[in-house]
């Protein structure tokens, strides 16, 4: 998030500092917007992705603040707003938009519900003239992508898809080395997600919620971070689905998939997602002279960097290095983003056409595995078409 005058932020009061000229200067960071400046967001739904990481992520953000709850428990509604400070009569039911719309307290949506609700409450939102920054994947079909992004676009509100690791520090040096080319040319992308689900009665196993399984709940992440750290489009893609005869996990969604994608500057991304697999996230960049590694790649904390290069001073020694970044909040980061994108008006860097692509690519990725065989995929020229490139590096 850039320090931009017109967010209203004061300048920083500073000292000089305490320790030696020799040791390490942290950043000076910017201070917060006063209580009344910040923006005020609505969060839409409840369940554990907004009770674990994004209401704590809200109270720590420096533009933004909770200013309502929607959800279908108003009792629980209420705990929360009174835990995080937001008005107990800022409570509001799924059938309630009519009465948030009256709230002028609130300027922007969190939509954090199952993926199969996202296009009725984005568009929901849209019309009471509230922008929107929607948890991904945007929508289960990319028709339905595109429907969200006309109602938006014709509101006049922002839509902003939550792409949280294309604000978060490792993922964006990730991308920073391959583009700059430190390690030669990038040849091949490595990419896996994968965690063990729990019982068969949850919202992420029913495909009207979900949309599907592995693939847009986990998989995702390999696909949009393959995206992002080339900034480039796949013009093919080659993948295979598979699921455990007989688990009632997998009845309705897949449990397993890979997939190969081919990018125009010759990359080569193999990717796989796994739903009954032990928790593993990695990646790895494999360039001309040398290995970048994220291990883990998409968690929520925790993320390292190494890079494996042969050493400078002896050609038989291979180094590896580990790149020490800051473990930034990587929900306060995306929402302080879209309240600075509301306060000056710039278009958030991961709008809706971002995971309106992602969505395509996905809809390309099953019709292979279905089709047995590589599906094309129209030419995308330039790099960053469907993102802000200002914050791609």
């Amino acid at each position: 998030m850039s320090d931009s005058p017109s967010t209203g932020q004061d300048k920083p009061e500073t000292r000089p500092p305490f320790v030696g000229a020799s040791e390490r200067r942290s950043p000076v960071e910017p201070p917060p917007l006063a209580p009344d400046r910040k923006v005020g967001f609505a969060i839409v739904g409840l369940g554990r992705l907004s009770l674990d990481s994004i209401l704590p992520a809200l109270a720590s953000t420096k533009l933004a603040r909770l200013a309502a709850v929607m959800t279908s428990d108003k009792a629980k509604g209420e705990r929360v707003a009174l835990q995080y400070g937001a008005p107990v009569d800022a409570v509001y039911g799924y059938d309630e938009w009519p009465r948030l719309a009256a709230n002028d307290d609130v300027q922007a949506v969190y939509i954090v519900t199952p993926n199969g609700l996202h296009r009725e409450q984005v568009i929901a939102a849209a019309g009471i003239g509230k922008h929107v920054l929607c948890e991904k994947p945007l929508s289960n079909t990319s028709a339905e992508a595109e429907e969200m992004i006309r109602a938006c676009a014709d509101a006049g509100v922002m839509l902003m898809v939550a792409y949280r690791l294309q604000y978060e520090p490792h993922n964006r040096e990730a991308a920073r080395l391959v583009r700059s080319k430190t390690f030669g040319e990038l040849k091949i992308i490595e990419a896996h997600n994968g965690q063990v689900q729990g019982e068969a009665n949850q919202w992420r196993h029913d495909k009207r919620l979900a949309g599907g399984g592995s693939l847009p709940d986990i998989g995702l992440y390999c696909l949009n971070f393959a995206r992002f750290v080339t900034g480039e489009e796949p013009v093919e893609v080659s993948a295979w689905v598979w699921s455990t005869p007989g688990d009632a996990r997998f009845a309705q969604v897949e449990e397993n998939v890979s997939w190969q994608m081919r990018f125009p500057s010759g990359v080569v991304a193999r990717c796989s997602a796994a739903y009954d697999a032990h928790e593993s996230r990695i990646a790895r960049l494999h360039c001309q002279r040398g290995t970048v590694v994220l291990d883990p790649a998409f968690a929520y904390k925790g993320l390292r960097l190494s890079v494996q290069h042969r050493s400078p001073e002896r050609e038989d020694v291979e180094v590896r290095e580990e790149r020490i970044l800051e473990d930034a909040n990587q929900f306060a980061a995306e929402i302080d983003h879209m309240a600075e994108c509301i306060l000056t008006g710039r278009t958030p860097a991961t709008p809706g056409e971002e995971g309106l692509q992602d969505q395509r690519i996905m809809e390309a990725i099953y019709r292979s595995a279905a089709e047995n065989r590589p599906v094309e995929l129209p030419a995308v020229a330039g790099r960053d078409a469907f993102r802000d490139a200002r914050l791609s590096v």
